[in-house]
């Protein structure tokens, strides 16, 4: 159930003062770090500070010098209130441990910073971004020489120095940057530019030019503003326009999300209001956005509405197998464990094999890097594509389904309806649900082998199940999966069903039972 404010304005005022106070000077303790699927992520104060923002950055540094990682660290953030002042710290805390920086002087899309890893121009990134969660929220990732989230080789060995660090701020080293400046360790670079060339030779521009589609693109006051004005003013993309180019900390232009929170996620149709108003008044053909640090994509038409991402997925990767020839014919498609299996079957139909890896895109990077995919996506909106970005792109997940439009002459409900046509209609859905300790532990405990004795559920035959990120069992055209969050009292409840939503709600009911849980 939708919280009653969800698509209005929030009335709430965020006192930026306060929490930039609290960066500076948290008022309650410090949280120690933890690093998640990406990078350590807490609210202003106790959850991220200017301390976890210097003890991060002193730990990066001690890693590579240890392991001997040479080259120029990438800093930057996206449009947050202490983005810039925490690239800022850790640009003085490397300079001050010796090591060259290249910082950011726009804010900075989280695919910029793989971008510049896999170009050879960083050997690794530190970036200040709490992705699509509340403005109070802040975070610091870290990428290695991969270009992509970084694996717990990097991040427990972060971890474990940071909060040393944490408890002895002393040894911590810091440069002014005028000093790093004077000392060569210091340089500003473009960041735009070279971003740009690149991506305009993956996405066909003179298509979307050529085809008049309207393109009204709402940034969600983030950080690819500069990246679409830049496509419009520099490459010719005079369909193209920003439609909002408030850039505002506080993102209190933004509708409130489902839960009653400012959330500038780009796959939920109440952030997604004032765009999708537009798409329904007929004022674009096409309408994109993406979240503030540019790694989640949405897109709607008038006919559509707001896509669900495994509806995108679907449309791009039939899109790609068919107008990219050029490329070679033993990529495979890559999917999440929670997305859908509809990928599958157009794979199959194209002769391709599926990869399914766990949640998260540092599960991807090993095959991005070695140009495994076609396309490799996930559920919760992000993509990347074949000799790409080792990290999620919303920017080019936007223009490319942009010219799946503009190339087919076809609406994206009308694709994705001629590929269900062909290989048959899922009902998917997503539950979250609120669990006790004990609950936790049961599902926690779960495994293949404890399942071994389940043979049917919701009257279909067990063909296999998987342990490997919560447990997911698969039956004949349907599946569902189990993972509990890492951060709130939750299970997170996935289903598909080939068979109608009639069977997919006795799929979620009988196999959530199975796993102790309560769907209604």
């Amino acid at each position: 159930m939708s919280h009653p404010e969800a698509g209005r304005l929030s009335q709430e005022v965020i006192n930026v003062h306060h929490f930039a106070r609290e960066f500076d000077f948290p008022s309650v303790p410090l949280e120690r770090v933890k690093f998640g699927t990406s990078g350590h992520r807490g609210r202003l104060g106790g959850g991220f500070s200017s301390r976890h923002a210097e003890a991060i950055a002193q730990a990066v540094a001690r890693l590579h010098a240890e392991r001997g990682i040479k080259g120029p660290i990438l800093l930057g953030g996206d449009t947050r209130l202490m983005s810039a002042e925490t690239a800022r710290i850790c640009a003085e805390v490397l300079a001050g441990n010796g090591f060259s920086v290249r910082l950011a002087d726009i804010p900075l899309p989280t695919p910029v910073f793989s971008f510049e890893i896999i170009a050879g121009r960083a050997a690794a990134s530190l970036n200040g971004t709490a992705s699509h969660n509340p403005p109070q929220d802040m975070g610091l990732k870290y990428n290695p020489s991969s270009g992509g989230p970084a694996g717990t080789e990097y991040t427990s060995v972060i971890e474990d120095y940071a909060n040393e660090y944490l408890g002895d701020p002393k040894a911590i080293r810091r440069m002014t940057l005028a000093k790093a400046k004077a000392r060569g360790l210091l340089e500003v670079p473009d960041l735009v530019g070279p971003y740009l060339k690149r991506l305009v030779e993956v996405v066909d521009i003179d298509a979307l030019k050529g085809s008049g589609l309207r393109i009204g693109i709402h940034p969600l006051g983030g950080t690819s503003i500069p990246y679409y004005e830049a496509l419009r003013r520099d490459r010719g993309l005079k369909n193209l326009r920003v439609v909002d180019k408030t850039v505002d900390p506080t993102f209190g232009f933004i509708p409130r999300d489902h839960d009653g929170q400012i959330r500038m996620d780009p796959s939920s149709v109440y952030p997604m209001k004032p765009l999708l108003d537009l798409a329904r008044a007929g004022k674009y053909d096409f309408v994109g956005a993406s979240d503030p640090d540019a790694d989640r994509f949405g897109v709607a038409t008038k006919i559509s509405g707001l896509l669900t991402p495994n509806q995108a997925l679907c449309v791009l990767t039939a899109y790609l197998l068919e107008h990219r020839p050029a490329w070679p014919s033993n990529l495979i498609v890559g999917r999440t464990i929670g997305t859908t299996h509809l990928l599958d079957r157009i794979a199959q139909a194209n002769g391709r094999k599926v990869d399914e890896v766990n949640v998260g895109f540092k599960w991807y990077v090993e095959g991005i890097r070695h140009d495994r995919y076609i396309l490799a996506g996930e559920e919760s909106a992000g993509l990347s594509i074949y000799r790409w970005t080792a990290e999620k792109d919303g920017i080019l997940a936007v223009l490319l389904l942009a010219e799946v439009m503009a190339r087919t002459g076809k609406d994206l409900l009308e694709l994705y309806r001629d590929l269900t046509g062909r290989y048959g209609d899922p009902s998917y859905r997503r539950v979250d649900v609120a669990i006790s300790e004990v609950q936790r532990q049961k599902i926690k405990s779960m495994n293949a082998a404890s399942c071994a004795s389940l043979k049917e559920l919701a009257g279909q035959r067990v063909s296999g199940v998987r342990d490997t990120d919560g447990v997911k069992i698969y039956l004949q055209d349907s599946w569902i999966l189990a993972r509990l969050s890492g951060t709130e009292p939750i299970a997170k409840l996935y289903g598909e069903s080939f068979q109608g939503p009639g069977h997919l709600q006795r799929l979620l009911r009988e196999g959530g039972a199975f796993f102790g849980l309560q769907v209604n």
